[in-house]
C-alpha cells in the first residue's frame, strides 16, 4: 500500500523579498534554504534573514506546481496580503484559479464581427 504525499505551498520572507515555493515538508525545506547549499534556491542564497511567513497544504504535486506558478506571478504586496489573510486553501485556490480561467487562453478568443 502506498501512502499519498501531501504537498505544501509556502512563502518566505527573504530579507524583505518574498520567495514562493512548494515542498512536502516546509520546515525541512526552510532548513535547506538556510544552509545555502546546493539544495537551496539561488533566490535565497546569501540572505541574512529567512522566515517562513505562510504555508498551506495543497494536495498533489501537480496542483502545488500550478498554484506556485500563479502565486509567483502576483506582485509582492498581494503575496503579503495572502500571507496575512488566506488561511484556507479553498479560498486561495478560488482566487488563483478562477481569476486565471477568465483569461486562460486569449488565443481562443475570436472576434465575431
Amino acid at each position: 500500500m502506498t501512502t499519498s504525499v501531501s504537498w505544501h505551498l509556502y512563502l518566505l520572507d527573504c530579507d524583505g523579498r518574498v520567495y514562493t515555493g512548494i515542498s512536502t515538508d516546509p520546515a525541512r525545506r526552510l532548513k535547506e534554504h538556510r544552509a545555502a547549499g546546493t539544495r537551496s534556491a539561488r533566490f535565497t542564497r546569501g540572505a541574512e534573514r529567512l522566515e517562513l511567513i505562510w504555508q498551506v497544504e495543497v494536495g498533489s504535486r501537480s496542483l502545488a506546481q500550478k498554484a506556485e506558478y500563479r502565486l509567483r506571478r502576483l506582485p509582492r504586496r498581494e503575496k503579503l496580503a495572502i500571507a496575512r489573510t488566506e488561511a484556507s486553501w479553498a479560498r486561495l485556490r478560488q482566487r488563483l484559479f478562477e481569476a486565471a480561467s477568465l483569461d486562460a487562453n486569449p488565443a481562443r478568443k475570436v472576434c465575431a464581427e
